[in-house]
C-alpha cells in the first residue's frame, strides 16, 4: 500500500489563520508530525509526533518512513512550507527513501511575512523578500538594501544584531524600520523606529523586520 505525505502550512501561529484544508487534512491523517506549538493548534489529531529544533531532522525522517510504510502523514510547517519551511528537507528525505513526489501534497499557509505586509499596508509584490532562517550569511542583504524597495526579512539572529550589522555596513542611523513581533498572538507588537533605535532594543526571536528605502 502506498502512503501519502501532506506538508501543511499552519500560518503565523494563531489558529485563526489555519485554512480549512489544513484542518481537514490533519483530521484524516494517520500520523501528524510537528512542533508542540503547531500540533496544539488542532483539536482533532491522533498519533502525534512532536519535535524540537534539535530533533527536527530525525523526526522528519521518521515521518517520511511512516509514509513509506503505507501511512498517511501530515507534516506541519510554520507559516508556508515553501518559505523558511520544511518543504525542501522533506523532499530530500523522500528522495533518499525513494518515496515518489506524486504521493506528496503541499498545502500552503499564510506566512508571517504576508501578515506583516498586511498589517503595515504594504503591496509586497514589489518588495525585497528575504529569509535568513538557518543562515549566517546575512551579508546577502547588503546588495539589495539600497535598491529603492522595501526589504521584508526574516532575521536569523536577534533583530538588534541585524540592525547593528546594517549600521556597521553603512546603512543610515535614521533609516526607517518596522519590527513586527509575535504576529497573530495576543501579545503581538508592531514597532516603528529608526535603525539606531532598533539596534538598541530587545525583541523575541519571532519577528519580521521591514526596512524602508531612505528618502
Amino acid at each position: 500500500m502506498t502512503g501519502k505525505i501532506y506538508i501543511i502550512g499552519i500560518g503565523p501561529g494563531s489558529s485563526e489563520y489555519l485554512t480549512k484544508k489544513a484542518i481537514d487534512t490533519v483530521k484524516m491523517s494517520d500520523y501528524t508530525v510537528g512542533s508542540t506549538r503547531a500540533i496544539e493548534l488542532f483539536s482533532d489529531v491522533q498519533n502525534t509526533i512532536p519535535f524540537n529544533v534539535k530533533e527536527l531532522l530525525d523526526t522528519l525522517e521518521k515521518g517520511v518512513q511512516l509514509a513509506v510504510d503505507g501511512n498517511t502523514v501530515s507534516i506541519l510547517s510554520t507559516g508556508d512550507p515553501g518559505f523558511s519551511g520544511v518543504l525542501n528537507t522533506v523532499l530530500r528525505i523522500s528522495d533518499e527513501k525513494n518515496f515518489s513526489k506524486d504521493n506528496i501534497e503541499v498545502i500552503p499557509g499564510i506566512s508571517s511575512l504576508q501578515l506583516a505586509a498586511a498589517k503595515c499596508h504594504i503591496q509586497w509584490d514589489n518588495a525585497n523578500v528575504m529569509t535568513f532562517h538557518g543562515r549566517e550569511n546575512i551579508e546577502d542583504i547588503l546588495p539589495v538594501i539600497n535598491n529603492g524597495k522595501i526589504t521584508i526579512a526574516l532575521p536569523s539572529r536577534k533583530v538588534k544584531d541585524m540592525a547593528q550589522f546594517l549600521l556597521d555596513n553603512g546603512v543610515e542611523k535614521d533609516r526607517k524600520v518596522t519590527v513586527c513581533e509575535r504576529l497573530s498572538y495576543p501579545d503581538e507588537k508592531i514597532v516603528e523606529a529608526s535603525m539606531d533605535e532598533i539596534a538598541n532594543s530587545e525583541f523575541t526571536y519571532m519577528c519580521i523586520i521591514l526596512i524602508y528605502p531612505q528618502n
